[in-house]
């Protein structure tokens, strides 16, 4: 199975000057947990992610101060629609994360997540199990 068959193709982008409250707001209102953060300045992708915004309420850091500028992963691991999930899942353990900006040409069309690809690694395994022998 593809990358491009399991990716989730709601993609939240936001800006470098997104509030963590705002980006926070946003994911939960579309149930993603990362958002690609597009800074028009730098012509650069980066990823927040739950975690992220997680790790700084922590650390007691106020949510509506905090920018997701600050938090944002910017050396990102990005995946193509044509890796295998074995792919996606080698890439996502090597670098010790949880989501894949997808790109195709250069632009963003998808975040495949480790949810999503034990969804299709599980749905795959129900197929194998109901198949008689």
């Amino acid at each position: 199975m593809l990358v491009k068959d399991a990716m989730s193709t709601v993609v939240l982008t936001i800006g470098p000057a997104h509030t963590l409250r705002q980006a926070a707001q946003l994911m939960a209102a579309r149930r993603v947990g990362a958002a690609v953060v597009l800074d028009p300045d730098t012509s650069g992708l980066g990823i927040l992610t739950e975690r992220d915004i997680l790790n700084s309420l922590g650390a007691g850091e106020n949510p509506d101060r905090e920018t997701a500028q600050l938090h944002t992963t910017s050396d990102v691991v990005f995946a193509a629609p044509d890796w295998t999930l074995d792919d996606a899942a080698d890439a996502m353990v090597r670098g010790n994360f949880r989501h894949l900006i997808v790109l195709d040409d250069r632009e963003p069309v998808g975040v495949v997540s480790v949810r999503d690809i034990m969804r299709c690694r599980s749905t795959v395994l129900v197929r194998a199990d109901a198949v008689p022998a």
